[in-house]
């Protein structure tokens, strides 16, 4: 008892200096991945212009693996002030669900600043396979040991892969990585035939060829390739690939109000400017602003449809 008196005694000067004048020293913006990725290109292109109106520099940490839960978990455990802060993507709610683990809870530790979007997942194989439409693809893969990519377990790659495979009676095997820019090199190296990819990510190498995409998560499609189908428009079921993820940014769920107040401002005005939305669609993300209380019932909603999808397949991840 004596020494947690101690802790919140001297926390608590820190956290009432913040309030006063935040932000008075550069924000850390940790990104649960490496660097490369889609989740690393989205969070820095929100980062500058936050940092323009907060008036101090928001510097990208990238803190990879267990699925993101190792850089999630150290923003829920920083001092509560501002300074730190977390980009993540639907991944926040997905790996604990997969990995059965939870050393952060997603609703209760966090307070949700916003939401930046959704980006649609299509399923590539290497441009070099014999295939050219999905059905095509899944006659291929009858009979064969094929191996799939993704960009972290517990992650949309990892499910939706798993689950096409499961429901063509298809013997693929997951080959997980430490975020997507790895998973790409070895795709174009070669060394994987297929995976769900991120048009932020690997839009040049999908529309340059280098990869195929065959269908995409969603019911809205790829804008800049709408010949693309849904997974939906195939015949597969709604209430399992037509959900779509989130990317988003979030703060220690004690940050004082006055400081998530000024965080959520910044990124508002963030989600306003020209130059980020016409970045954002020339990436294929689909700009989708939600404020606080939106943004943490869309959470709610897609753990719901999460934790099912898991249970139903009985899905997990060990690592």
């Amino acid at each position: 008892m004596r020494r947690r008196a101690l802790i919140v005694a001297l926390a608590a000067p820190a956290v009432a200096r913040a309030q006063a004048g935040f932000p008075d020293r550069p924000i850390r913006m940790v990104v649960p991945q490496p660097a490369g990725g889609a989740t690393d290109i989205w969070a820095r292109l929100l980062a500058e212009p936050m940092a323009a109106f907060l008036g101090q520099p928001v510097v990208i940490e990238n803190r990879g693996g267990a699925g993101g839960m190792i850089g999630t978990e150290a923003v829920k455990n920083a001092v509560p002030d501002g300074h730190t802060i977390l980009f993540h993507i639907a991944s926040f709610v997905q790996a604990p669900v997969v990995f059965r683990r939870w050393p952060y809870q997603p609703l209760e530790d966090f307070f949700p600043v916003g939401k930046m979007g959704t980006t649609p997942l299509p399923f590539c194989v290497r441009a070099d396979l014999p295939v050219r439409t999905l059905a095509e693809f899944i006659a291929y893969a009858k009979g064969k040991r094929l191996s799939f990519g993704t960009y972290s377990p517990g992650s949309s790659g990892h499910a939706f892969a798993q689950l096409l495979s499961d429901r063509e009676g298809l013997d693929m095997v997951a080959v997980h990585y430490r975020g997507e820019a790895p998973m790409l090199q070895d795709v174009l190296a070669g060394q994987i035939p297929c995976a769900f990819h991120s048009m932020t990510g690997s839009g040049e190498h999908i529309r340059s060829g280098r990869i195929r995409p065959l269908a995409t998560l969603g019911t809205s499609g790829i804008p800049t390739l709408p010949s693309v189908p849904t997974f939906v428009s195939l015949g597969y079921s709604p209430d399992d690939f037509g959900q779509s993820g989130f990317v988003g940014v979030w703060a220690p769920v004690r940050t004082p109000e006055p400081v998530r107040a000024r965080l959520v401002e910044a990124m508002r005005i963030a989600m306003h400017q020209p130059d980020v939305l016409r970045r954002l669609a020339e990436m294929d993300t689909i700009a989708q602003y939600l404020a606080p209380d939106a943004f943490r019932a869309d959470i709610a909603q897609y753990l719901r449809f999460w934790s099912g999808l898991v249970e139903r397949m009985g899905l997990t991840a060990e690592g």
